[in-house]
């Protein structure tokens, strides 16, 4: 009975040993599955390259060029069609657009006023970016004083005036920076409100019609469209 016993326990142990190398060799055989191949990135195509220029502009109301300058100023007028305000067109491009300025306030100039000590002025012009839609981008505000000549930005020539100026000349200067939406092609410039202040009383303005401010030296920031593509000809 002992020696039936041990045969038995052998051949269990047998058994077990021959299922232990099986799985062995069938777990070294089993081929273990790669992960995916990984496909290269597709490279962004680049963008183009930022380009500044001078802005094409429609000026409703040009008062000519600075003697010393050399830049063209316009009037600033107020305004609630943006078709009444200075336009400015944008060319085609990718993404938003800058467009900068000078502004400076509007300054009629007497010498007469300033011997009799009486040419002191305080100005505060508001003007407005709009979309061509009637949507306000943003607003800009320059203030300034005057006392004396020595307070102009330059003359404007093309006058009546000692020297061949004009009277009205640009006092004062704001830098101006404004981001555009990138869907418009159009903005306009309209003046808002004015207000002087003189040493005996302050004057406000803001009908329609009336030029509050002058603008000079607009420029365009922006990243150029890309040509458009001509389909091929088909072939017959």
């Amino acid at each position: 009975m002992h020696q039936r016993l041990s045969a038995l326990c052998v051949a269990v142990l047998a058994i077990g040993i021959g299922f232990g190398r099986a799985e062995g060799i069938a777990a070294q055989t089993r081929t273990v599955p790669r992960p995916p191949a990984r496909r290269p990135a597709q490279r962004a195509s680049p963008q183009p390259a930022l380009k500044t220029e001078p802005a094409m502009i429609m000026c409703p109301n040009p008062l000519g060029e600075g003697v010393q300058t050399k830049r063209s100023f316009c009037d600033v007028l107020t305004g609630r069609d943006p078709m009444d305000g200075i336009l400015v067109d944008i060319p085609p491009h990718v993404g938003t657009v800058t467009i900068t300025f000078d502004l400076h306030n509007r300054h009629m100039y007497s010498e007469e006023l300033i011997k009799a000590n009486r040419a002191y002025r305080r100005y505060t012009a508001t003007i407005g970016v709009l979309t061509m839609d009637n949507t306000l981008v943003s607003r800009a505000v320059v203030q300034s004083e005057f006392r004396t000549a020595a307070d102009l930005v330059d003359r404007i020539g093309g006058g009546a005036g000692p020297g061949g100026v004009k009277a009205v000349a640009p006092s004062g200067t704001e830098p101006i920076s404004i981001v555009i939406p990138a869907m418009e092609n159009r903005v306009s410039i309209l003046g808002e409100k004015l207000a002087v202040e003189r040493l005996d009383g302050v004057d406000n303005f803001s009908l329609p019609g009336q030029p509050v401010a002058i603008i000079s030296n607009v420029m365009l920031e922006y990243r150029p469209a890309p040509p458009r593509r001509t389909p091929a000809p088909k072939r017959r």
